[in-house]
């Protein structure tokens, strides 16, 4: 079975026809529990999200802040299993018919194996996978399988990435770039900057495939501004503080879905 990276190209260039940056929510899998996980995917979509990332939760995340390791240690100490990472894009998937991507550490794919998991992604009716940690230089076989099974692959740039650089990753990727709008771990800021708009302008200079900024993007004023410059905003923590400060489960996913519908809001009012 095929995997849905020609859905994700279609509502990126979607957007793009309306004017408008694309909305990418992220959520781990597993929080609070598996079922609440997949019920807060399909609330973020229902609010307004045009992609989600589910993220395969990691004991040692590079990337991510306190906020998305306190999910995370939330989700593995619940039990959840790569099995359940699958049931979640599936179901999520077939709930909204949007794309749904993984974000996940390379790890995980590697004892599980490449093969396994990109076929089990495309049957789940996955559309890729975001992969911050893997070097370009060692991903051919996973982008042999990913191509294989319609997979999109999104690798992460960052302001410290050299113009030679971006051109080799962004040579190698598939989907969208994953512009990474500061250096640091992923949680919410007050400004986003300028180091942004100049990450998003030189990795355009080498690529075609849709750029899009995440890491710091927590409200609609600020979606508003990346959405100026960048042809999608990614939001995570601030989805995933949502469910953690809520008082149960119920209020946790509409303030999941009241989130959704503002940042909605934002990418389509560009600062």
């Amino acid at each position: 079975m095929s995997g849905n990276v020609q859905l994700l190209n279609d509502t990126l260039a979607a957007a793009k026809v309306e004017g408008r940056a694309a909305l990418i929510a992220y959520l781990p899998a597993g929080f609070p529990t598996v079922d609440g996980g997949i019920e807060a995917v399909k609330a973020a979509l229902d609010g307004g999200a045009d992609v989600v990332e589910v993220g395969l939760p990691h004991s040692d995340p590079v990337l991510d802040g306190p906020v998305i390791q306190t999910a995370d240690d939330i989700a593995l100490r619940g039990g959840v299993r790569i099995a359940d990472v699958m049931r979640t894009v599936r179901e999520a998937h077939e709930a909204t018919g949007k794309p749904i991507l993984v974000m996940t550490y390379w790890n995980p794919i590697d004892r599980y194996g490449v093969e396994r998991f990109t076929a089990e992604l495309a049957d789940a009716g996955g559309a890729g996978c975001i992969l911050p940690d893997l070097p370009v230089q060692e991903s051919a076989l996973w982008r042999e399988h990913a191509h294989k099974h319609g997979l999109a692959t999104v690798f992460v740039v960052a302001p410290s990435s050299k113009d030679a650089r971006l051109a080799e990753i962004t040579a190698a990727g598939s989907g969208f770039v994953y512009a990474a709008s500061l250096m640091g771990v992923t949680g919410t800021r007050e400004s986003v900057g300028a180091q942004a708009e100049d990450l998003v302008r030189r990795t355009r200079a080498t690529t075609d495939t849709p750029v899009c900024v995440g890491l710091g993007v927590s409200n609609a004023a600020q979606a508003a501004e990346v959405a100026g410059f960048a042809d999608g905003v990614i939001v995570g923590s601030a989805f995933v503080k949502r469910m953690l400060d809520a008082p149960d489960d119920a209020a946790g996913l509409e303030g999941v879905r009241a989130l959704a519908a503002d940042l909605a809001k934002g990418v389509r009012r560009q600062a």
